[in-house]
């Protein structure tokens, strides 16, 4: 019988965001700045420097019209803002309870945000994140964990009675769990908003570029540390689940990680536009939304080499593309 392979996890990963485009859009209103783009790529293979604890993983489903796309002529999604929040919440006290109980079931020994070094969260917005993490705090206060403070215990006590569904509409709740968390944050959390701050939501991405944040702020010093990560997907279908990080062995380690993600460099590459030209591409991308018979106009000047471009649609909605090169272009069409 073939044995299991061990400490199986991200030998490698890369990440790439447009330098001068949005991916996530939305129609106006609050949620439009927050859209971003980017595409990760990772090897999972054993003997990785980012392992996966199987044992621990918590998932939680459900049927919820918090973020959806009814009319098939629209690029825009239908958001319920405040509905979705609720339902990210929710979605992580069910995880977060499902992981505690693994843990402590194989380990013996109560489980707290105390015991990871580092909580990485899908990011639509940074304030999310922010009150994602006072709610596991909250949590932890709940269920009595020895690593909540006295202080932080008297801060919370008058929300120990709130039912669920009180305690996710709670605004004094929310303000005084971000107050008792806000130094577990910055140690915790803040390394691994620096990719999800600067590009917006990246959906699928999001996650894994805030992993990236942290393995590049922090790669000298993550041996032997864990990390726990929270995926949510509107809908909704969600996971929590953690990492145990070791230095890794040439050409896999930290290190080469590291250097390949080049994270600085990537973002001094991106271009700065004013909002009007932003809101007047998406004008433009509305207007074109499931037309034919068009050519772009097919400025690449921003583009950098081995990009694939659309150049146009033809009377029979057939996709022609180009690929920038050093001064030479490839033509595409339909992908082929």
């Amino acid at each position: 019988m073939a044995s299991e392979a061990k400490d199986v996890g991200i030998l490698a990963m890369d990440i790439y965001f447009p330098p001068n485009c949005v991916l996530q859009v939305y129609a106006e209103g609050p949620a439009r700045p927050t859209g971003g783009a980017a595409a990760i790529a990772m090897l999972i293979g054993p003997n990785a420097p980012i392992c996966f604890e199987s044992k621990y993983r918590g998932s939680h489903m459900a049927h919820v019209y918090d973020f959806y796309k009814p009319d098939l002529a629209s690029e825009y999604p239908v958001v319920d803002g405040k509905l979705s929040q609720t339902c990210y919440l929710m979605a992580l006290d069910s995880c977060y309870n499902v992981f505690c109980k693994k843990y402590e079931k194989h380990e013996g020994k109560q489980f707290s945000i105390s015991d990871a070094d580092y909580v990485v969260f899908h990011s639509p917005y940074n304030k999310l994140v922010q009150k994602s993490f006072a709610r596991l705090y909250y949590n932890d206060f709940l269920r009595n964990c020895s690593t909540v403070d006295g202080e932080s215990r008297e801060k919370l006590a008058p929300y120990a009675g709130l039912s669920s569904e009180e305690s996710y509409q709670s605004r004094d709740l929310e303000k005084a769990s971000q107050q008792v968390a806000k130094n577990l944050y910055e140690t915790k959390v803040q390394p691994t908003t620096l990719i999800p701050k600067q590009v917006g939501n990246m959906y699928t991405a999001s996650l894994y570029a805030a992993l990236a944040s942290v393995v590049h702020s922090r790669h000298e010093t993550l041996a032997g540390q864990r990390i726990v990560m929270f995926s949510y997907g509107s809908g909704l279908t969600s996971t929590m689940f953690s990492f145990m990080i070791n230095e890794g062995h040439h050409p896999f380690s930290l290190l080469n990680i590291a250097n390949i993600l080049d994270i600085s460099k990537k973002l001094k590459a991106r271009h700065v536009v004013p909002p009007e030209k932003f809101v007047e591409a998406l004008k433009l991308m509305e207007h074109r939304y499931g037309a034919r018979d068009f050519v772009t106009n097919q400025d690449t000047s921003l583009l950098s080499a081995g990009t694939y471009y659309l150049t146009h649609v033809d009377s029979k909605y057939r996709r022609f593309y180009d690929v920038k090169g050093d001064g030479v272009a490839t033509a595409m069409s339909n992908g082929h």
